[in-house]
């Protein structure tokens, strides 16, 4: 009897337990003000909201290069945009930190909307597309 509810206990533990791939829990926009809202909130605001579509659009695995590279792109991204001062990514925990040139230091996450960076509001013309050199 004792020997049965260990192992249905243990069953149940390791049920419970959630797995760890975060990249579509944190791209999900739901309950959130719309990209394209925040967006229209002023210039840098646009651009953060370019960069974290573009960090989604990179998207192309879950293995650990893969996750680098995505990262990579929206690090290029974000440093080709005018008002960037410096961008840092964290791949593993899925987030971009931006300081802008004004001061205004902020973090995005991936937003999977199927826009592209440039299709932004208000993100400024001179910008570069993803990937340019």
């Amino acid at each position: 009897m004792k020997r049965s509810f260990g192992c249905v206990m243990l069953a149940v533990a390791l049920m419970s337990c959630r797995d760890y791939h975060l990249g579509s829990r944190l791209a999900s926009q739901s309950g959130l003000i719309p990209a394209d809202q925040f967006a229209r909130y002023g210039r840098e605001q646009a651009q953060a909201m370019a960069i974290a579509r573009e960090y989604a659009h990179g998207s192309n695995g879950s293995s650990h290069e893969d996750l680098i590279r995505q990262a990579e792109v929206a690090t290029s991204y974000a440093r080709s945009l005018p008002d960037v001062g410096d961008a840092k990514a964290d791949p593993l925990g899925f987030r971009q930190t931006i300081h802008f040139k004004s001061g205004w230091l902020t973090m995005v996450t991936p937003i999977d909307d199927g826009k592209r960076g440039a299709e932004t509001p208000g993100v400024p013309a001179e910008a570069r597309p993803a990937g340019a050199r």
